[in-house]
């Protein structure tokens, strides 16, 4: 199986060519085998870039336990620029389907033709508690008391990092939940992720996202991501902490996040709006994957 390996700010995939490769017949279990960094290629997942009847090409996304995603923002920018630099449809302007329908893309091209960074139209973000999905019984769940319905969590931890225990519940067609701190160096992510992910309060898991507020146009954020852990950069996140922001009047409309692995620009201009997400994506190396298929 031909591969390629990409990333966006650090959010590493391998990604397969459906217009060329046989894709593979259980790509879960694929999906575990190439994401295992000792003894796999290395990766938070799998992505397949297939033929689509209705744009440019179709993501299939899985994550490093196998687990398929509705969608993932580093990964389909990098899909865009895949698309692009590969010839299968070399033009300044994409659409590009996924689980949460059509998304379309502008290109920014470098001296070498090649593709630097990609702006995302991510579509409008769900707000309804119940379609993100939550048991919360609320119709939305914007800061949201922590306490009084999420699972039990270590002693300490909140205090540590100064949290705000209110919680905001969004779905860029994949389910996050941000919370905001004075500190995110201080989360003892790898304890509390898994906690809140896997909280019975959140049906299908969900994406956790700790902020620390810089300005009103500026935050540091850390992520947990479902399936694959702790990762450098999460695309439809900072899509989540930027409608996170102007629901609860801490940031603005426009918002520049720094991850572990670099920036993302993001513009959010309020209900009935898309997001529109810019970064980067990088073309690391391809190969031949011998194991299973």
């Amino acid at each position: 199986m031909r591969f390629t390996k990409m990333h966006g700010l650090g959010n590493d995939y391998i990604y397969v060519n459906g217009f060329a490769e046989r894709v593979p017949a259980d790509p879960a279990a694929v999906a575990v085998a190439v994401s295992d960094r000792h003894f796999g290629i290395g990766g938070d997942g799998l992505i397949l870039i297939l033929p689509s009847e209705v744009a440019d090409a179709r993501m299939r996304m899985f994550n490093a336990d196998g687990s398929e995603s509705e969608m993932c923002g580093n990964g389909v920018r990098c899909v865009a620029k895949y698309v692009h630099d590969h010839g299968i449809a070399k033009k300044p302007e994409l659409r590009i389907e996924t689980g949460r329908g059509v998304l379309t893309f502008q290109l920014t091209t470098g001296p070498d033709g090649q593709v630097a960074k990609v702006r995302v139209n991510m579509g409008e973000p769900i707000l309804d508690a119940a379609k993100i999905p939550t048991t919360i019984a609320a119709g939305r769940v914007i800061d949201h008391p922590l306490s009084a319905d999420g699972p039990e969590f270590p002693r300490g931890w909140a205090e540590a990092c100064g949290l705000d225990p209110r919680m905001t519940c969004v779905s860029m067609g994949n389910p996050h939940v941000v919370l905001y701190c004075n500190d995110v160096a201080k989360v003892p992510l790898e304890t509390v992720g898994p906690i809140l992910e896997n909280a019975a309060i959140f049906p299908r898991r969900i994406n956790v996202h700790f902020v620390q507020k810089h300005s009103d146009g500026e935050v540091t954020m850390r992520t947990w991501e479902r399936g694959s852990g702790i990762t450098l950069a999460c695309g439809t996140g900072a899509c989540a902490v930027a409608v996170a922001g102007v629901l609860t009047a801490r940031t603005g409309p426009t918002l520049l996040a720094h991850l572990p692995g670099g920036d993302l620009d993001l513009e959010w201009a309020g209900e009935g709006r898309p997001v529109y997400m810019t970064g980067p994506a990088t073309e690391v190396f391809t190969g031949d994957w011998n194991g299973m298929a």
